[in-house]
């Protein structure tokens, strides 16, 4: 079992960072894939980046390539999501998760976060 707990959302101009951090519980995170999803009102959630068990691989959706990228700290049991030059669109709930496998689709990922929300202003 493993639980997640997302911060550091919040309120941002547009051109700004954000660093979002997910804390999880249990001694077997680094055997977890994380993902980060994201989930604006009344679309579907959609994957934003993922990172493999040790970190040294990554992947972000093509269209956040240039301004989001995502870390690791095993031995804190954290994920980072970095955020640059965030523009009003990127406002949503930002979620993380953890799978056992290597995928960008939700369904895969066994364990999810409450969720953080960003809110960026033009």
């Amino acid at each position: 079992q493993v639980q997640l707990v997302e911060s550091g959302g919040g309120l941002v101009q547009a051109g700004g960072f954000l660093r979002l951090s997910c804390v999880a519980s249990g001694r077997t995170f680094s055997s977890y894939r994380m993902g980060w999803f994201r989930q604006a009102p009344g679309k579907e959630r959609e994957f934003v980046l993922r990172i493999s068990t040790g970190g040294g691989i990554t992947d972000t959706a093509d269209s956040l390539k240039d301004r989001f990228t995502i870390s690791r700290d095993n031995a804190k049991n954290t994920v980072y999501l970095q955020m640059h030059s965030l523009k009003p669109e990127d406002t949503a709930v930002y979620y993380c998760a953890a799978s056992p496998g290597w995928s960008t689709e939700p369904h895969v990922y066994n364990y999810w976060g409450q969720g953080t929300q960003v809110t960026v202003s033009s």
